[in-house]
């Protein structure tokens, strides 16, 4: 208890002395011992998600210019809208995981349209956005197959998206994935979820294969 906070009290009660002194006094005995008692926090708990067996199916539409092994409970929806604007290209898709509120968001774009580098820079400044809140952020080399590299983003902290990546050819296709969960981003509640869907990410990463 500050010298300061003393002072207060006993100005405070200075009109309480003399006849109740003795309560008084007893009252102060126990506000100093609230003061000085030491704070234990109260450790927060989270519910135990069930976890399903991991198992994958092939992706493999005959008008898409590229395939890959999700799991098999995940289901793919063609992405018609991206993030309330209309997707430039009709081969992005959303992996959807309705029951951990979780989505992989799934874009591609010809390189014929764009120039790769650019396509490259946006994708670090897609991941860049995250650094306010992030405590640290890890790109990694992925190279599933001969014509398939990439790199892999690890943001730590409280973001909305943990885990991104692109994959390229570097002549003729670019895709690039971003894990999002529809909740408020806090890194403890979501790690086990987190850790079991990017376990899922990296399998998808290295089944990937372009036509």
């Amino acid at each position: 208890m500050s010298d300061y906070k003393k002072r207060s009290f006993f100005s405070l009660a200075q009109p309480f002395f003399g006849v109740q002194k003795g309560l008084f006094l007893l009252m102060i005995i126990l506000l100093f011992a609230a003061c000085n008692s030491p704070y234990i926090p109260k450790q927060e708990g989270y519910f135990e998600i069930p976890l399903p067996e991991k198992k994958y199916v092939q992706f493999d539409k005959a008008s898409y210019p590229y395939t890959f092994e999700y799991p098999a409970y995940a289901r793919i929806i063609k992405d018609t809208t991206f993030f309330d604007s209309i997707p430039k290209d009709s081969f992005w898709i959303n992996i959807d995981f309705p029951q951990f509120d979780a989505r992989i968001y799934m874009s591609y774009k010809n390189i014929g349209k764009y120039k790769l580098e650019q396509l490259v820079d946006d994708a670090y400044k897609m991941t860049g956005k995250h650094t306010v809140k992030a405590s640290g952020i890890e790109d990694s080399l992925i190279h599933p197959a001969e014509n398939v590299a990439g790199i892999f983003f690890k943001v730590e902290g409280d973001v909305a998206t943990a885990n991104q990546f692109f994959v390229t050819d570097s002549t003729h296709n670019f895709l690039r994935g971003a894990l999002y969960f529809d909740a408020t981003p806090n890194e403890d509640s979501l790690r086990p979820v987190h850790d079991f869907l990017v376990k899922d990410m990296k399998h998808l990463i290295n089944t990937f294969r372009w036509k």
